[in-house]
């Protein structure tokens, strides 16, 4: 699902990014109810980026990827711990493109999730280029999300992975 976001876009840029579990929800400025194998999860665009909630018999989870005023917990490489009966592992990276390639990425990750039934991708006004995107899927007995956030205006492109499956006991 593709939408125009209906808020101003601001310069913020890649490195003001925060990575943050347990959040209470945000207000949305779009969202995607998604049930993927009894898992039911939300897609959240937030005017500062993307919050998922996830909720299981197994309790509930909330991530949150975004520019928040005051916040101290930095965007992460990557982040492996448990969340009540959950492993939880996030990975995040920059990329830094030329214009005329972070164009044509935009393009492509624009149009593989607005085509796709669980993305949701939400475009800045202003700028076809500035975007938050997110895409999920279960496989294998976990959920999996994947998210985009683009800074058009330095070339940058946050990528974060996200992996949550129910702990598994060590054999006795």
């Amino acid at each position: 699902m593709l939408t125009n976001l209906n808020t101003a876009y601001t310069d913020t840029r890649a490195a003001d990014l925060a990575w943050a579990l347990g959040r209470e929800p945000l207000p949305a400025l779009a969202a995607l109810d998604l049930e993927l194998s009894g898992t039911k999860l939300q897609l959240r665009l937030l005017g500062a980026s993307h919050q998922v909630l996830l909720e299981e018999r197994n309790g509930t989870c909330s991530e949150t990827v975004a520019c928040i005023p005051g916040s101290s917990t930095p965007l992460p490489l990557g982040v492996a711990k448990r969340v009540g009966e959950w492993e939880y592992e996030f990975a995040a990276r920059v990329e830094t493109l030329s214009h005329g390639s972070f164009a044509g990425r935009a393009q492509e990750l624009l149009a593989l999730v607005s085509d796709h039934p669980h993305g949701l991708a939400g475009v800045f006004p202003g700028n076809p280029h500035a975007f938050t995107a997110l895409l999920a899927q279960h496989h294998e007995g976990q959920v999996h999300w994947r998210t985009w956030h683009a800074y058009p205006q330095d070339g940058q492109l946050v990528a974060t992975r996200t992996r949550v499956g129910v702990r598994v006991a060590a054999p006795a």
